[in-house]
């Protein structure tokens, strides 16, 4: 492919790359937030933004909506207002759907004029109906366009669990390689509920050579209707632990949030101890849960990243 990336040229030393981080720090820390849909206004998100703005995450990252439109400009422009109004760096993610080298250029060139220098290339979910793939047919495809024709920094999504579309998840890892070959900086995990599959995970990726810093994506959890979703549409399995409290409290909205939040504290104090290089919180684009978890571990990652620069 032949790209056309019309971008004003930008130093080498003015740009931002997301992966120097985990060299800055012993743990990266981010949240994920997403765009409100189509028929919502856009402010509605202003909000949600000024409060994350708060919690010194190192980055924060915006999904591309439902059906992995690559159309819409909201995610640019949400990330936009996260970079420049903020000052927090801004992770836009990217897909293949519906995707033409037109549209990735135009996608590409707004996103450096709005000064963002870092992307999250994803294929995208096709759902039912919604979205189809372009030119583009996977990540790896973005990844290497993106690399060629945008100088970005670029993040890629990986899978503890194996992809939900993978017959042979022994496989998974092969392709992740090939995205680190193709020109991925790091790795974001898929959500998931068992730190054990994620160790196991890591093991496999060290075995096949793969070097790229791995981000744990997290999810707290505060209803039962929004847990079967997602586990249908990524495959995440559900430890017997998480059962319980699921079960013990879907009828108390409130101490199943409470039961939620303490889960993802547990996880991801104990994923801290064990070394990971970074956790990646799947906000929902609420605040309380991302503050409440900040607040749960911000002297473990002050103290671990002091050390870091000592």
């Amino acid at each position: 492919m032949k790209g056309h990336f019309s971008g004003y040229d930008k130093c080498e030393g003015d740009i931002m790359r997301i992966r120097n981080l985990f060299d800055e720090r012993e743990v990266v820390y981010s949240f994920e937030i997403f765009p409100p849909k189509p028929d919502f206004p856009i402010d509605t998100i202003y909000s949600t933004i000024e409060e994350l703005s708060g919690l010194k995450a190192d980055y924060i990252s915006v999904t591309y909506g439902a059906g992995g439109s690559t159309t819409s400009n909201r995610t640019a422009e949400i990330a936009s207002i996260i970079k420049n109004n903020y000052g927090i760096e801004a992770l836009a993610h990217l897909t293949c759907v519906g995707s033409n080298e037109e549209k990735i250029d135009s996608i590409l060139n707004d996103l450096r004029c709005k000064n963002i220098d870092n992307i999250l290339a994803l294929r995208g979910d096709i759902l039912g109906d919604v979205g189809s793939l372009g030119i583009f047919k996977n990540s790896q495809d973005i990844i290497s366009y993106s690399k060629k024709n945008g100088n970005f920094g670029i993040a890629a999504a990986c899978y503890p669990e194996g992809h939900i579309e993978s017959k042979d998840k022994s496989k998974d890892i092969d392709v992740l390689k090939l995205k680190e070959e193709c020109g991925a900086d790091y790795f974001v995990t898929q959500l998931f509920f068992d730190n054990n599959l994620f160790y196991d995970f890591l093991n496999k990726v060290e075995q096949k050579g793969i070097k790229s810093p791995i981000q744990a994506g997290i999810m707290p959890v505060i209803n039962k209707k929004q847990i079967e979703r997602i586990t249908s549409l990524c495959g995440a399995q559900l430890p017997h632990k998480f059962i319980k409290i699921i079960n013990k409290y879907e009828h108390d909205k409130d101490a199943l949030r409470d039961a939620g939040i303490a889960y993802a504290l547990d996880q991801i104090v104990d994923l801290i101890s064990s070394g990971v290089r970074g956790i990646h919180l799947y906000t929902m684009n609420n605040p309380y849960i991302a503050k409440t978890i900040t607040d749960g571990i911000d002297s473990i990652l002050n103290s671990i990243n002091r050390k870091k620069v000592v």
